[in-house]
C-alpha cells in the first residue's frame, strides 16, 4: 500500500520507533512480551497524533473499549481478513502514506 514500515518486537521499542519516525499510522498488538499494548498506545498517543490501529486477539467488548480509550482510532480482532485490514487502513489514512507527507497522490 506504499507504507514505509518500521516493525519492532516489543512495546519499549515500539514507543521509541513511533517517537523517532513520526509515522502516518501506528499499529499496536495488545499482547506484547514486555508490556501491555494499551500502555504502549498511551505512551505513543502522548507524543503522536498519528491514527492508531490496535490489532489483537482480545475480542471482549471491555478490551475494545479500553483500546479506544487508550487513544486508538480503530480496533481489529484477529483473525481478520486482509481486506478488513486494507479497508481499515484506507479509512484511517485516506490520503495514503505518500500524500500525507506531500509527495504524491494515492492511486
Amino acid at each position: 500500500m506504499g507504507f514505509d514500515v518500521h516493525a519492532v518486537g516489543n512495546g519499549v521499542d515500539g514507543v521509541a520507533a513511533a517517537w523517532e519516525h513520526h509515522p502516518v499510522l501506528v499499529t499496536v498488538d495488545l499482547n506484547l512480551p514486555d508490556m501491555d499494548g494499551l500502555e504502549v498506545a498511551q505512551h505513543i498517543r502522548a507524543r503522536s497524533e498519528a491514527p492508531m490501529l490496535l490489532i489483537t486477539a482480545r475480542a471482549e467488548l471491555d478490551d475494545e473499549m479500553a483500546g479506544m480509550a487508550s487513544g486508538a482510532a480503530a480496533y481489529l480482532i484477529k483473525p481478520f481478513r486482509p481486506r478488513q485490514l486494507t479497508e481499515t487502513v484506507n479509512r484511517l489514512c485516506p490520503v495514503g502514506p505518500l500524500t500525507a507527507h506531500g509527495l504524491e497522490s494515492r492511486a
